[in-house]
């Protein structure tokens, strides 16, 4: 089981609150129905003392316990400041060693909008990457000078720091982390049913301190290179084998360490996410994306992308065009 909690404070704008958590308990409950078993993820919300919080919207919450009594954590969320967040930040000054400890912990932690100037007051992003509420900007930027402010980036992460500059980018992050907890199937499933139309990949959205890649086989690289450049080909991986000067087991188990995917899934993967694209950007046929893809079989594509997305091609193009504005049809 994960363990994810939100610290509350006033001033929590309560829609970043509420969002992360409920993205992850759909995932969570997904996880449980496939693995015939408990939850998955047990969430709860911390506060200073074992009082109500009153957030931004004038919502009162209930913490479930103190910032001083929380246990290891896999995922600990910031929520986002209304408006200046400079009254926030002086309430928490007392409680900004709570964010080091678990920082140092290991625990993922995760800020939205103005709730990065809480890591930045802790020290958590000297000289890494972060990004912020596009309209403090510039006040960041003065008030966190050795802060490598990423103002073209809505998600940046450095380890496992991670900052947000908006609750839909928070929706993005968290549907990224229920993939790596659970799997695509079940992160495609959670995307869909919360607004698939405004989704954006992490990896399309997100600023990286790192290399794209979190491992060092440098095969298992230039695989992933070809594989990308030859997206739009018949792929064989006997023949990508050959030509890495392996066996065809040794790639398999190589990329299996290094991903922790086989070649195959990690190829599923990128076509189906080149699909999604081709299906809302563009007005090609369905028989006219398999064959971008590499694949012949029209029907085959479709259930590969149904049993991906959990829904059809069409049905995905119809979703995610469903509600953009079209003045003309006033």
């Amino acid at each position: 089981m994960y363990t994810a909690a939100t610290l509350l404070y006033p001033h929590a704008l309560a829609t970043s609150v509420a969002l992360p958590m409920e993205i992850l308990q759909a995932a969570s409950q997904m996880a449980s129905v496939r693995a015939r078993a408990g939850p998955q993820v047990k969430m709860l919300l911390a506060a200073p003392q074992a009082l109500p919080v009153t957030l931004a919207s004038g919502l009162t919450l209930l913490p479930d316990t103190t910032f001083d009594q929380l246990p290891a954590l896999d995922l600990l969320l910031l929520p986002a400041i209304w408006r200046n967040p400079l009254p926030t930040i002086n309430a928490m000054q007392e409680h900004l060693d709570i964010l080091r400890r678990h920082a140092v912990a290991g625990t993922r932690i995760c800020s939205v909008g103005t709730g990065s100037c809480l890591l930045a007051e802790a020290g958590l992003l000297t000289g890494q990457p972060a990004t912020t509420h596009w309209n403090y900007f510039d006040r960041f930027a003065r008030r966190y000078p050795d802060v490598l402010l990423k103002t073209r980036h809505l998600i940046t992460q450095s380890g496992n720091i991670y900052c947000v500059g908006s609750v839909n980018s928070i929706a993005d992050l968290m549907v990224h982390i229920a993939e790596e907890w659970f799997g695509s199937r079940i992160a495609r499933a959670v995307e869909n049913q919360f607004s698939p139309e405004i989704r954006r990949s992490f990896r399309a959205a997100a600023y990286q301190g790192e290399a794209d890649s979190s491992h060092h086989d440098e095969t298992v690289i230039e695989a992933q290179q070809w594989l990308q450049d030859h997206l739009g080909q018949a792929i064989n991986m006997a023949e990508l084998a050959r030509r890495l000067d392996v066996t065809s087991r040794t790639l398999n188990r190589r990329f299996r360490q290094a991903t922790g995917m086989s070649p195959q899934t990690y190829l599923q993967g990128l076509r189906i996410s080149h699909a999604r694209e081709l299906l809302k950007h563009s007005n090609l046929a369905v028989a006219e994306i398999a064959w971008q893809l590499g694949l012949q079989d029209a029907s085959y594509f479709s259930q590969l992308f149904h049993r991906h997305c959990g829904m059809s091609p069409r049905s995905y193009r119809e979703a995610v065009r469903g509600k953009l504005f079209d003045p003309g049809s006033r």
